[in-house]
Formats: structure tokens, sequence, C-alpha cells
């Protein structure tokens, strides 16, 4: 049976889809779980975070409070731990996994990590095509019917930097990941089954990232395949 207005080119993206609806069902049910189970430490994220830094000789980095639901963040600019409010004042697993997570974004900008020196740089490039690529893309698709594939071109030339953006972010995750457990165990805040509680918290967590990056890939693979049949075409 032919379908006039189906793409089977959406079909490439149906891994992404269900790789994202996995991660973001694995996410909401692990850090709810570990959200209701306090550290045996009792300090609270907001706690943890201060004293990592402080037992890293970080002393230019602040920690504050921020609005919404795991909205947690480093900024490199203001050198402020933004840690959400339900982690600020909590003592369970989850609060002080991902307070500890951002403490690691903030080590790896006192000690230089290199991928996290390209990711910043690249934000503002990132920022200025992601802005333009999507208008371009779906204005490129609909002037490809008629032979011209130019502004498609620059569409998927402009998307393909958040594709690198987001290739360099997962080594930064996983790093920050890796530093938040070593350092939860090295002084004590989380005891040994505590500290695989963390790392569940925090994979389920890096998921979503890989999720958002096979999607990317997969979008741009589906772009470059659009693009080839409309230059066949004509």
């Amino acid at each position: 049976m032919y379908y006039p207005f189906f793409d089977p080119t959406m079909l490439i993206l149906i891994p992404a889809i269900l790789l994202a609806t996995f991660a973001q069902i694995k996410l909401i049910s692990t850090y709810g779980k570990y959200a209701n189970i306090s550290s045996k430490n009792g300090l609270t994220g907001a706690e943890v975070a201060k004293e990592l830094l402080k037992q890293q000789g970080i002393n230019n980095v602040s920690v504050k409070m921020v609005s919404g639901k795991l909205t947690d963040h480093f900024n490199p600019r203001t050198n402020i731990v933004n840690i959400s409010k339900d982690n600020y004042n909590s003592s369970s697993i989850a609060a002080i996994s991902v307070a500890a997570h951002e403490v690691g974004h903030a080590i790896q900008h006192f000690k230089g990590y290199t991928p996290l020196k390209i990711r910043s740089n690249l934000v503002p490039i990132v920022n200025f095509s992601s802005s333009l690529a999507l208008p371009l893309i779906m204005l490129g698709i609909f002037l490809s019917f008629s032979g011209s594939t130019l502004i498609l071109k620059i569409g998927i030339f402009l998307f393909s930097f958040s594709i690198i953006f987001q290739l360099i972010t997962l080594p930064v995750e996983f790093n920050a990941s890796k530093r938040a457990n070593n350092l939860l165990q090295k002084y004590g805040f989380l005891s040994n089954n505590e500290v695989d509680a963390s790392k569940q918290v925090l994979n389920a967590a890096a998921l979503t990232y890989v999720a958002a990056t096979l999607t990317s890939v997969l979008q741009l693979i589906r772009l470059l395949l659009i693009l080839n049949k409309r230059e066949d075409k004509y």
C-alpha cells in the first residue's frame, strides 16, 4: 500500500526514540528511588558540595540553590555550582550524588580538563548555529523539491555543530561522574553500598546524554539521505 505522506527515513529515528524513552524512564525511577533513601552520613547535597570543593582546594567556587527539578549545573562563567532545591536541602543518596557530579565539573574547570575547555569554547558557535539550523533545514527541504539543495546543505552543516558538541559532552559527563564517585568514597560521604547506588543514579543520568547524542546522529543520517535523494532526483 502506498502512503504519499509517509517519509520512510523517519524509521531511522526509531532506535533513538526507544532509547530516549527508556533513558527518561530509567532516570525518573532510579532518581526517585534513591531520592527517598537518606545517606548514613546525613549531610545535605549543598553541604557535601561545599566540603568537596574545600577538600580540593577550590576556594573561588560558590554553591547556590536554584529552582526547578534536576536543574543542577555548574556555571564556569560565574564559578557557581547550582543545585536544585530538592537536592540542596536533601541528605538523600540521589541528592549527594547529583551535587558531587556538579562539583566534578567544577574540578574539571579548575584543573583545565581539555574536553570541558573545548565544549565551553563551542558554546557560542553552537548557540548561533542551532538557532539557524532548523529554519534553514525546513526551508531547504521545501526548496529541494524544485531542485535547489544549497540551503539544505547549509542547514545540515550548521546542525552538525550541535552533534560535535554532544559528542564532546559525553566524556565530560562521564568523567564528572567518575570524579564524583571517587571523591564520595574517598572522603567517606557515602559507604561502599551507597556508592553503588550513587553510580546507578549518575549512570541513569548519563544515559539521557547518550540517547540525545544518538538521536542527533541518526537525525543527521536521515537528513543526508534526504539530501542525497533530492540530488539524485534532479
